[in-house]
């Protein structure tokens, strides 16, 4: 094994990135990536701070015949998983063909109040009655997500085998983390498009409410911009987590991005936060439309789901910022 391939896998068994590794030898992330892809190789000095770092001796990471780690005096690394070629190319295999799946599954969740909205507005205005349209709505409300629930668990049962990617730190067969940049490269045209969509749908999705102020105030405009507005989302969404679910899958077979080893530690802090952030926007939804004091009527209570999500996103930046804080 080159000095190269040893390298990169004592960098991720510590769970650091590129950048990280470089501000802990005092040199530039590209330097780093250029003695990871055999580019070049670090001068004797910095050879004593890495063996320093990662507790091995020298003679492994200058002698291409030592091929596993000769640790020093003290070392009590735990032996990590390892992910071999075979399971990395069936992993990426497996993300690609979810990938349209989980985007659609995202996309139905966005869109599942739209009839209920639709319906509603169209009852005031009597073509429906007002029972009529919110069961219907409701019923329809739950067939969408009940669609994307049966796309994520099978999203999910997929890529079951290789849960482990996600939370736990990984080490990697020889090959695997060239075949990962290589697929990342490859991809990087696809997910800047995509992204780039996405993004742009999510700022136009405001124009159908600011074009209905153009026009008379009427219940039925104002309904049918809300809907079009969570179509744009919906379709920006699909944009986001269709390229999304590829690029988490490359990260975390190089352990980068989301997925470094301290991202990994905080996630569970962060899983449990979101479960019962939702758990409790539900209440409030339920409550709000159902209860003593509500309303009755739900195609007027969709706000809260767009409240709550922005509110959500905000939570979840601050919880990761505290958190990169305090480690």
């Amino acid at each position: 094994m080159i000095f190269a391939d040893k390298l990169i896998a004592l960098r991720k068994k510590s769970g650091w990135s590129q950048e990280e590794l470089a501000e802990k030898l005092g040199v530039t992330r590209q330097s780093v990536s250029k003695w990871e892809g055999a580019q070049s190789v670090p001068d004797i000095d910095k050879i004593l701070q890495l063996s320093h770092l990662f507790g091995v001796t020298t003679d492994y990471l200058l002698k291409d015949e030592l091929g596993e780690p000769e640790y020093t005096a003290g070392d009590d690394a735990p032996a990590l998983r390892k992910v071999t070629l075979a399971q990395a190319n069936d992993y990426l295999t497996q993300a690609h063909a979810n990938a349209p799946k989980m985007a659609l599954a995202t996309a139905l969740c966005v869109l599942s109040p739209v009839p209920l909205i639709a319906l509603g507005a169209l009852a005031e205005y009597g073509y429906f009655r007002a029972d009529f349209a919110t069961g219907l709505g409701l019923c329809t409300l739950l067939v969408l997500v009940a669609v994307a629930v049966v796309l994520f668990m099978q999203c999910g049962a997929a890529v079951k085998p290789y849960e482990f990617l996600e939370k736990e730190p990984i080490d990697t067969e020889y090959g695997v983390t060239g075949l990962a940049h290589e697929r990342r490269d490859a991809f990087a045209v696809q997910y800047n498009r995509g992204n780039t969509l996405g993004t742009v749908l999510c700022i136009l999705c405001a124009v159908p409410l600011f074009a209905a102020m153009m026009f008379l105030d009427t219940d039925i405009l104002a309904a049918a911009a809300v809907c079009l507005l969570l179509v744009l989302v919906a379709c920006g969404v699909y944009a986001f987590v269709r390229v999304g679910t590829v690029q988490d899958a490359l990260n975390q077979l190089l352990e980068e991005g989301d997925f470094t080893r301290d991202a990994k530690a905080r996630k569970s802090a962060i899983r449990a936060v979101a479960a019962a952030y939702w758990l409790v926007v539900v209440a409030i939804f339920l409550f709000y439309t159902f209860g003593p004091y509500g309303n009755g009527q739900p195609e007027y209570s969709w706000f809260i789901w767009a409240i709550a999500g922005v509110i959500f996103a905000a939570v979840m930046v601050v919880m990761k910022a505290v958190q990169r804080h305090h480690n």
